[in-house]
């Protein structure tokens, strides 16, 4: 069994991002009683974004 390691947190900025109400709406709609949150379903949906530019 090997060493337990002591996880370290990426580092982060803060950024402030407007986005239109409807969809906060439909983000909060899609993460409500799963364990994920705003911010977690945003990086999600921009990294995947970011994959899909690179694809073509």
């Amino acid at each position: 069994m090997g060493k337990f390691k002591i996880p370290s947190v990426p580092p982060t900025i803060n950024k402030t991002v407007r986005f239109p109400t409807d969809v906060v709406e439909q983000v909060e709609k899609a993460i409500q009683g799963k364990d994920c949150t705003f911010s977690a379903f945003v990086i999600a949906a921009v990294r995947m974004a970011l994959e899909n530019i690179d694809e073509k």
